[in-house]
């Protein structure tokens, strides 16, 4: 209490949690609001069956595409657009330059391409769920027809393309990062729910209701989902420290001095996208199956599944998360631009020569890195699934991606509320003790 007291006593701090609450309150309330021509309650029974892509998609919607609301992509098409930018970065020449030397310049132009490019996906995925939807038949949609396909592409856009405005807003003016937290507030919305449904499960087990589950089992979860809670902070919070040395310099007495730092390195450098990444890839075949005619990617996809062949799906999904791992890693951190740059700051890693030793060196402590962080992706993704194979009909909702979303965005929020308090009282203490000049009066 005390403090969170200390949070609302600070003016700036606190406008920017009723301006950032404020905005998640009109995201949720555009979550409700349907596409006209479109039965929610059909399409969310005909979506039931389409594979768990379709449920990856809805994750990040906060419920709003088993709705078809106008806020049904979310910020999907916005996070395909950065990727596919971020990608394009490590091919393209001009793009590069641009994320990497031109500045606060570059990082503008390159968020304005983000979001032309956004805006073309939502239109492009808004035309295509459109169809998807309008092939299930009359009563998901009641006026089908090009006319229809047309309305929801560009009601789709509009929604996705707001929904893009109020993250940036969020970003900006508010606490946090918006995109992060809207997608946050959708996976907390649907925790009241599902646990709800635990409760009554929790209920009929002690007053002995037939074919209910037994206590103990409730207890294994709540032990399981402690575990794993702890788990992801721990490793959410684990680094390794490289130590740097800078070279020595002649300060204002004339006296040698060495400056010496380190960097740190994230055991989850690639963060929960190689999770995504694997379940897109792994769900899509059957997804795609549902539409189609095609017996052998209906027969193909089948392996896959993980009610059927639980130790091919596993095998198959650990070994895709642990290369999406390295790739995207491989992306967002470069030992060798990283050594260059320390070289030319006067740094070194001791025991280590600059330049090509420092770059390789640092390389060999990112993949072992890589590959652990990829290993506990994978396992923490796989609870939810060992457990409902293992005790069916218990839905572990709070687990695998939706824990690792919302353990990361809770952590980056909480740093940001500390960084303003810390700013806060530093301006405190400026304006109670100013050092005034020897001449000062």
């Amino acid at each position: 209490m005390n403090r969170l007291r200390q949070i609302l006593a600070n003016p700036e701090l606190r406008k920017r949690i009723i301006f950032t609450l404020a905005l998640l309150v009109v995201y949720r309330l555009g979550v409700h609001v349907s596409v006209p021509g479109v039965n929610p309650d059909a399409l969310a029974r005909n979506l039931g069956k389409a594979g768990d892509l379709l449920g990856v998609v809805d994750l990040f919607s906060g419920g709003a595409f088993k709705k078809f609301s106008v806020f049904a992509l979310g910020i999907t098409p916005y996070i395909t657009a950065s990727i596919v930018l971020q990608l394009m970065g490590a091919v393209v020449p001009q793009l590069e330059q641009l994320q990497k030397k031109e500045g606060e310049a570059g990082r503008q132009k390159i968020n304005q391409w983000t979001r032309y490019l956004t805006v073309g996906l939502a239109f492009v995925q808004g035309f295509g769920i459109a169809a998807m939807a309008q092939g299930m038949g009359t009563d998901v949609v009641t006026n089908p027809g090009f006319g229809f396909k047309l309305l929801a592409a560009f009601t789709l856009s509009a929604g996705t393309i707001f929904v893009m405005w109020l993250g940036e807003q969020i970003t900006e003016r508010g606490i946090g990062n918006g995109i992060s937290l809207m997608i946050f507030a959708g996976i907390v919305a649907g925790l009241p729910k599902a646990l709800e449904s635990l409760g009554t499960m929790f209920r009929d087990s002690i007053k002995g209701v037939p074919n209910a589950f037994p206590p103990g089992v409730f207890l294994l979860l709540f032990f399981a989902m402690l575990a794993v809670l702890l788990a992801v902070v721990l490793v959410e919070n684990a680094y390794r420290r490289i130590p740097i040395h800078y070279a020595r310099r002649a300060d204002s007495s004339r006296m040698a001095s060495q400056r010496s730092s380190y960097m740190p390195l994230k055991v989850n450098t690639a963060g929960v996208m190689p999770v995504i990444f694997a379940q897109s890839v792994i769900f899509f075949p059957a997804t795609i199956a549902q539409f189609t005619k095609w017996d052998w990617l209906g027969k193909a996809a089948s392996y896959l599944a993980p009610q059927s062949h639980f130790w091919i799906y596993t095998l198959v999904f650990v070994a895709t998360v642990v290369f999406f791992a390295f790739f995207y890693t491989s992306i967002v951190f470069n030992p060798d631009e990283t050594a260059e740059n320390m070289k030319r700051s006067g740094g070194y890693i001791p025991g280590i020569r600059p330049g090509k030793e420092t770059s390789v060196y640092m390389d060999s402590i990112l993949s072992k890195l890589t590959f652990a962080g990829a290993v506990y992706l994978a396992l923490v993704s796989l609870v939810p699934l060992v457990l409902s194979s293992n005790i069916p009909g218990i839905n572990f909702y709070f687990g695998g991606t939706s824990l690792l979303i919302v353990v990361g965005v809770a952590m980056d929020t909480v740093a940001q509320f500390e960084s303003y308090q810390v700013m806060r009282h530093y301006d405190g203490f400026l304006e109670a003790g100013r050092i005034r000049g020897r001449r000062g009066k």
